[in-house]
């Protein structure tokens, strides 16, 4: 088998256990950081660590996935993913919508950006792929938009670019409503999470097994033998003779059933096939 049943492992995995290696969808409210969101989220759950997957502004509301405990070793190969934000934008002159929707087509393809002055990242210009850049209404000088992105590109500062060519705007409001497989219709309040924490039904509900890395990165499934994959949880590296199915894909996931067992590399080796980046021992 390939395919992982994250529903049973949801289901069946004691809550001890989803806590250690799982992810929460928080949708995050204005007026505070992502690290904010982060320490609330490990403070609740009495975590030893949390990581989010992607900072947002401080006024910046919605998606924003934690992982908690082992999953934070995840926390890169989900961060760099396609996200979508709705947002308003002010308009500084007044502009016909035809003629919006003509200059934020320009924008659609790669671009080159220069991350904003209180950015983390190096000051250079960057490309960036712009996939959805689309007026949803407009009222007088606001206007409303949808804008599907690739990873690290900059809303504030594409709003900005396009007032340059229409007269001036601003970016006023911005909600994230997917962040790679993550979405706004799984995410959760603060509150809501705070509330339902002694109530296993509903806390299953919102904690997601880091197993769903298998929606992201090929599944390799290994055959099942007590003793090599007691080596293997130590760091043995893969054989060809180990694997149900050979990757095709550089980086995979490694699974016995159910199981996650860990993310392997492959390599160009005489009998070694892939090598671990991460194992869950």
């Amino acid at each position: 088998m390939t395919g992982i049943d994250i529903k049973k492992i949801r289901e069946e995995k004691p809550i001890k256990e989803l806590l250690e290696f799982c992810i929460i969808n928080v949708d995050k409210p204005a007026d505070c950081t992502s690290f904010d969101v982060a320490d609330k989220i490990r403070r609740i759950f009495d975590a030893r660590k949390t990581g989010h997957f992607g900072t947002l502004d401080p006024m910046v509301t919605g998606v924003l996935p934690v992982a908690l405990n082992r999953a934070c070793k995840l926390v890169g190969y989900f961060m760099h993913r396609d996200k979508t934000y709705i947002g308003k934008m002010q308009l500084h002159k007044d502009i016909s919508k035809e003629e919006l929707k003509k200059e934020m087509k320009k924008f659609i393809g790669k671009i080159k950006q220069m991350p904003p002055v209180k950015s983390a990242v190096k000051r250079q210009l960057r490309e960036r792929e712009v996939k959805r850049f689309e007026i949803i209404k407009i009222n007088g000088k606001v206007a409303e938009f949808i804008a599907e992105v690739e990873a690290g590109t900059y809303i504030r500062k594409l709003i900005s670019d396009l007032g340059e060519k229409i007269g001036g705007a601003h970016m006023i409001e911005l909600r994230r409503t997917k962040a790679g497989i993550f979405e706004e219709k799984n995410s959760f309040s603060l509150d809501y999470i705070e509330k339902i924490t002694n109530n296993e039904e509903k806390l299953r509900n919102i904690l997601i097994p880091a197993e769903i890395i298998n929606e992201i990165l090929p599944v390799v499934q290994i055959k099942e033998d007590k003793n090599n994959l007691k080596q293997i949880l130590t760091g043995k590296p893969l054989m060809k003779k180990d694997l149900i199915n050979i990757p095709n894909a550089d980086l995979f996931t490694l699974f016995l059933e159910n199981r996650f067992i860990g993310i392997y590399r492959k390599v160009e080796e005489e009998e070694v096939i892939a090598r671990a980046e991460f194992v869950l021992n």
